[in-house]
């Protein structure tokens, strides 16, 4: 049977719930009312050679709470004078909220609506935008708009999140909350007070000016004979792993030629000695971070990721900020002597690549068209200690630095 039944009409009604047209509608005059919904009624012919079953659907549509039913006579042929409904409406907002059982809802979200109007009213605009995440919100609504108040008091604070102070909010509040915020400072707050190119939850912090976790940068000193720590004394045995913030990072005048970044914690800790030489730990921080270092600029820098898709695509990231940055054991050679331990790639990439050079661009291009085997990958972990020895030892001392990608 295809008439209409009841359920039709609440799944009509529910979609404009789930659109938020009824949520407007209950503090603006988005929807007009009545409101007819769809009903498609049965035919002459179901008159004819279905008779009871239309007695029973017109009973259903009479019995169905709070709608308005249009009625029509049909003079039948065979049934003679039947009276058939022919259009539904929905009178109000209180009918159709009735109607789906969310009258309640209705309250809670013209409760946050007032709140917002008498407190925040730059804030409605969002509301009307975002009524059922409004509404998801209602019982945090009072502290999200104290936080908003707080910073339009102070401005780019420059403190840490544990340090606003807001009665019922704490840092992780403001942690878990942020998405939401950054949308309503960024209508409550002047321009000039965000930093517009801080984007995404990550950066809600920089974007609003609050002091943030510094970046933390991990390295080990392979060249016993560098400078390291006040009265510790290296040896090829004992090589010093230290972890600095970015700024101190930056700050160093350790006079080291060469930086080898991998991203695997094993091989950063089991990296073997090499001359005027460190190992950077590349996980837990972007390329930003280590750009912001002016004398890693002018050493040599060789990156040993894992030869796959992303892999490249990290390399490729890194020469964004460092140009001159050659891939270390990322090489056809390499992948080809270590068939033994190929895996698989779970999402490879498939974009082009434009810092990589020809050789890479070549290895690059046997990956993501799997021309070797489907989602192919060599971990960097499973490229033997003693071939890593060989080429470590086969760097010229005085290495120039990686070709410049093709044009």
């Amino acid at each position: 049977m295809s008439w209409t039944t009841p359920a039709d009409l609440r799944a009509q009604v529910q979609r404009l719930w789930d659109r938020g047209d009824l949520l407007r509608a209950a503090v603006t005059d988005t929807v007009l009312w009545p409101l007819r919904l769809n009903l498609k009624i049965p035919s002459s012919a179901d008159l004819s050679d279905r008779f009871e079953a239309v007695r029973e659907w017109v009973c259903t549509i009479a019995n169905t709470p709070q709608v308005r039913i249009e009625w029509r006579e049909w003079n039948h042929r065979v049934q003679g004078t039947q009276r058939l409904p022919v259009a539904v409406w929905l009178d109000t907002l209180q009918d159709a909220l009735a109607f789906i059982g969310k009258a309640r809802q209705a309250q809670r979200f013209e409760a946050v609506w007032q709140q917002t109007a008498a407190t925040q009213p730059v804030l409605l605009a969002w509301l009307s935008r975002r009524p059922l995440q409004a509404l998801a919100l209602a019982d945090r609504w009072e502290r999200l708009l104290a936080v908003v108040a707080w910073l339009q008091a102070h401005p780019r604070p420059g403190v840490y999140l544990r340090q606003v102070d807001v009665p019922g909010v704490d840092s992780k509040f403001i942690e878990g909350h942020r998405g939401v915020l950054a949308e309503l400072l960024d209508l409550a707050l002047p321009p000039e007070v965000i930093e517009l190119d801080a984007t995404g939850v990550a950066q809600f912090a920089r974007r609003f000016g609050f002091l943030d976790k510094p970046v933390r940068i991990r390295f080990r000193l392979l060249d016993p004979s560098l400078p390291s720590l006040p009265g510790y004394l290296s040896s090829p045995q004992s090589l010093p792993d230290i972890t600095l913030d970015a700024a101190n990072f930056a700050a160093l005048t350790l006079p080291a030629r060469r930086v080898f970044i991998t991203e695997n914690e094993t091989n950063f800790l089991a990296f073997p000695p090499a001359a005027d030489a460190i190992a950077v730990f590349g996980a837990g921080y972007g390329w930003e971070a280590l750009a912001r270092a002016s004398w890693l600029h002018r050493c040599e820098l060789h990156y040993w990721g894992d030869i796959d898709t992303h892999g490249f695509a990290i390399l490729d990231h890194l020469r964004g900020y460092f140009p001159h940055a050659a891939s270390f054991l990322m090489d056809r050679e390499t992948l080809l002597a270590h068939r033994l331990h190929w895996g698989e790639e779970p999402d490879p990439a498939r974009h082009d690549l434009a810092r990589l050079t020809a050789e890479e661009t070549a290895v690059y291009d046997d990956l993501r068209f799997d021309r070797h085997q489907p989602r192919l990958r060599l971990e960097q972990e499973r490229v033997g200690f003693g071939w890593l020895c060989d080429r470590l030892a086969c760097l010229p001392s005085g290495a120039p630095v990686a070709p410049l990608p093709r044009s």
